[in-house]
């Protein structure tokens, strides 16, 4: 039985925050069978159901081909994914009039942003890119390989992927988790062989697909993504564009959309049109599955930058002691009387900012001075990580008080929990709706504290999450993240305003360590 659901943008924002609701309880819900979207009124066979999600009016969604294939294997009764791009697994696409082409490697970005996302949530995620057994052979092959009348061409990609494949295979039987196949796969036949080879090992396969009709955006992503790919290193940008265009035209030749000939209806797969405005599930089955579906329809390749700050320094960090409400220190409030300036030159005077503080005081007012066309938004998501009965206290009176859990945290700073408080786990956790609000936002800037601040660099450069409680992150200190197709860049800009140092070292008790390792390393 085949249950497809059509969800389409809604024409005004005010809708957002109820859509955004709705669309979290519609995808989040967990599911074994292929009947699991009936509860929601699109069981009927071949029948599809239109909902509003959360989109902007009058801004452009733009997104990228990406397909996931997702593993099931019920011998060990565990969820597992293999994920690749586009209608098939790495390929991007756009939409044009009445004719489909693909666009390989808008999907890029999108595809870095799932892996580190499941890795994030502590779930086993690797890549495998099929372009980087290819260049083993071809380092950097010029359009006419990606002919498909190019016999030698197509052999020696057909190997890469196949090698590729069963590497991932491979890792999965090691115990993987997620996998992410990063490859085109432009036709029905390609789908076909690559999906056999899975089945072949008891998995399921989920495609996602993106297609984009914004001819300026696709050449504006082509250019970003392609400037900085292996294929094109030390190649002039708009040369790698043209050579790119040259190796879409060979995909168009042979491309086929996911079910264009009403034969493939029995893939599980997600559909993203026309820049967000439209997106189609397709016999999504289970609960991780729906995880990285919401998670996609979040994604957006717009130019943005988030921007870090934790608080102006604190009396409680004057005297060492961890958590509280604490109001700012003289120096703090320097800083905070600072910050507009320094946000200034690195945001610029024109560009829009939206402001996201935590719901204590120090937060709210280190970002008091900020210009006052920008939004303001409190969370009490961002708040700090809950010390518990620990609240209040510096690490001296912790280890005096609760010496074994001060060893234990220790040893295991990042899953400890303070007896009636949190662990740097349970923070990841309540963060994730903060990361998909950041992930379909553009300009943001967060004040916000240690702890939180640390889960969120993490999430954005890929940190083991294992050493990000143990990460620098100084007070007065502005960090502009700017993620890119292949990483994220960052860039840290001081006050020049002194302050505690708020770092501890293992086994330290501390107020004011020092010397301290480098900032966020």
């Amino acid at each position: 039985m085949n249950h497809e659901l059509t969800v389409q943008a809604p024409s005004s924002p005010e809708v957002r925050q109820s859509i955004s609701l709705e669309k979290s309880n519609l995808l989040m819900r967990p599911s074994g069978s292929e009947t699991s979207l009936s509860s929601l009124g699109t069981a009927h066979k071949n029948q599809k159901k239109s909902l509003c999600w959360a989109g902007k009016a009058g801004r452009c969604h733009d997104v990228k081909v990406v397909s996931c294939i997702f593993i099931f294997d019920s011998t060990q009764n565990s969820i597992r994914h293999l994920m690749g791009s586009g209608h098939s697994i790495l390929l991007a696409q756009r939409l044009k009039h009445d004719s489909a082409h693909p666009v390989p490697g808008l999907h890029l970005a999108r595809l870095s942003n799932a892996q580190r996302y499941l890795r994030w949530l502590s779930i086993e995620a690797k890549t495998f890119n099929v372009g980087n057994y290819r260049r083993k052979d071809a380092a950097h092959p010029p359009a006419d390989f990606f002919d498909t009348q190019n016999e030698d061409g197509e052999k020696k990609r057909r190997a890469a992927a196949e090698a590729a494949i069963n590497d991932m295979l491979s890792w999965f039987r090691s115990g993987g988790i997620v996998g992410i196949l990063d490859a085109t796969n432009s036709t029905k036949d390609r789908r076909k062989w690559v999906r056999e080879l899975i089945e072949a090992e008891g998995i399921e396969v989920m495609f996602v697909e993106s297609k984009c009709d914004d001819e300026n955006l696709i050449l504006a992503n082509i250019r970003d993504v392609k400037t900085t790919s292996p294929d094109y290193l030390g190649i002039d940008a708009d040369q790698a564009a043209t050579d790119f265009q040259k190796r879409i035209e060979n995909y168009k030749k042979v491309y086929k959309t996911i079910d264009e000939d009403q034969d493939e209806e029995d893939l599980t797969y997600l559909k993203i049109m026309d820049v967000g405005k439209q997106v189609i599930i397709n016999r999504i089955q289970d609960y991780l599955e729906s995880r990285v579906v919401y998670f996609l329809m979040n994604l957006h390749i717009r130019p943005r930058s988030i921007w870090l700050s934790r608080h102006g320094e604190s009396m409680y960090n004057l005297d060492g002691r961890i958590g509280g409400d604490s109001e700012l220190s003289p120096r703090g409030e320097e800083y905070a009387k600072a910050l507009p300036d320094l946000v200034r030159q690195s945001v610029g005077n024109d560009r829009p900012l939206t402001v996201w503080t935590s719901t204590l005081r120090r937060t709210i007012a280190t970002a008091r001075h900020l210009p006052p066309n920008y939004n303001q938004l409190q969370w009490k998501a961002l708040d700090e990580l809950d010390a518990g009965v620990c609240d209040g206290m510096t690490y001296q009176e912790i280890k005096n008080v609760y010496p074994a859990d001060f060893q234990a945290r220790d040893e295991d700073k990042y899953n400890y929990r303070y007896r009636g408080g949190e662990s740097y786990r349970d923070v990841v956790i309540r963060l994730e709706p903060i990361i998909m609000e950041l992930e379909r936002s553009e300009d943001i800037l967060i004040v916000t504290h240690q702890a939180v601040l640390r889960c969120i660099y993490a999430y954005f450069t890929e940190k083991d999450q294992s050493a990000s409680p143990w990460m620098h992150v100084p007070l007065h200190t502005l960090i502009k993240l700017t993620p890119r197709a292949y990483g994220t860049e960052v860039e840290r800009m001081s006050a020049g305003i002194e302050a505690v140092s708020t770092w501890r070292g293992k086994g330290s008790t501390a107020k004011h360590e020092d010397p301290v390792p480098e900032a966020m390393n």
